[in-house]
């Protein structure tokens, strides 16, 4: 997930709307992400989601809501990385079935159902269960567990998060990590307290951890050096790191996990670092509903935005975009197992 308040709101984090202009017929968006007639933004999303309403921005621009055409379909398919399917955004109201049809039909073959508090990780169960392409991580979210330590209640929820992370398809803990951006000072030690007990737990239930990691890259890189025992496989999601932290994770063998910024005309450090990763430690992701990759930054995301972001890596690496497909395929099969 972004931030913490994008549970709540989803402004639009281009400031010169750049957002595309000439689309696609509407009939390319797929059939589950049109707006019906009678359909009411702010609506419920699937049972267990969010009420959201993000109809204006902070600067209060309106941002588009209506969902992106779909892309070119992929043809060596691969998996997102890390979604939010219980976090609504845009005009309509799509359950997870429908979510990962629409991304089947372009070449994303599954995805990774992310529960960040106690509420979402019980919709991730609920999802694994439901649905075959989706495999499940659940965690509290650095800036949650601040909040929750400040009311004396991380326990009880890290209680709540270590049983629903014993389910055979929650193949990760995550997100978990560091978020300096909103947090003061007073809430460094909870999250770091809160970041090595989920690195206990991965390495004790031996599960994958997906690491949330914003403003935070030394701390989160001293944390992981300074335990003895970690998970076997770390992913840093979102990854927003710079070259040097992709060396980083090249010499320990962590897994970075690129996101619609990668797509974004000012972010040169990231594309640098996503150069410089390792081939086999390149993963995917769309982190939905926020970060649309370009040319639809500032609209809502869902996992059949995947192939935009797999197209602009490849050019980034000078890769074909078959070869990188299935090199994302092959790492996330290491990672998560099979489906």
């Amino acid at each position: 997930m972004s931030t913490p308040d994008d549970v709540r709101t989803i402004p639009s984090t281009d400031p010169a709307g750049t957002d595309d202009r000439v689309d696609r017929p509407d009939t390319a968006v797929p059939a589950a992400y049109r707006p019906a007639p009678d359909e009411e933004p702010g609506a419920p999303a699937v049972p267990g989601g969010r009420r959201r309403q993000p109809t204006e921005e902070k600067s209060r621009r309106k941002r588009r809501l209506e969902y992106p055409p779909a892309p070119e379909p992929l043809t060596v398919p691969v998996v997102d990385n890390h979604t939010h399917l219980d976090f609504r955004d845009g005009l309509v109201t799509v359950d997870v079935h429908q979510a990962m049809d629409a991304a089947a039909a372009v070449g994303v073959s599954g995805a990774i159902q992310v529960g960040c508090d106690v509420e979402s990780a019980r919709f991730t169960l609920a999802a694994i269960e439901a649905e075959p392409r989706l495999l499940g991580a659940v965690a509290i979210h650095p800036n949650d567990a601040a909040r929750l330590a400040e009311r004396g209640h991380l326990e009880a929820a890290l209680e709540q998060i270590e049983q629903m992370a014993a389910h055979p398809r929650v193949r990760a803990v995550g997100e978990t990590g560091l978020d300096y951006y909103r947090t003061g000072p007073e809430g460094v030690g909870p999250q770091q307290e809160a970041f090595r007990w989920h690195l206990d737990l991965a390495h004790r239930l031996g599960k994958a951890v997906q690491i949330h990691d914003r403003d935070a890259h030394d701390d989160v890189v001293r944390i992981l050096l300074d335990t003895p025992d970690l998970p076997e496989k770390v992913v840093f999601h979102c990854f927003s790191g710079d070259a040097a932290l992709a060396r980083t994770c090249n010499e320990h063998g962590w897994y970075m996990s690129f996101a619609g910024p990668v797509t974004f005309a000012a972010n040169d450090d990231l594309r640098a670092a996503l150069a410089e990763a390792r081939e086999d430690l390149v993963l995917v992701e769309t982190d939905a509903p926020f970060l649309t990759p370009h040319p639809h930054r500032g609209r809502p995301n869902a996992p059949y935005l995947v192939p935009l972001t797999v197209r602009r890596m490849a050019e980034v690496r000078g890769m074909e975009v078959d070869a990188l497909s299935a090199a994302i395929a092959e790492n996330t099969r290491r990672v998560y197992g099979e489906f």
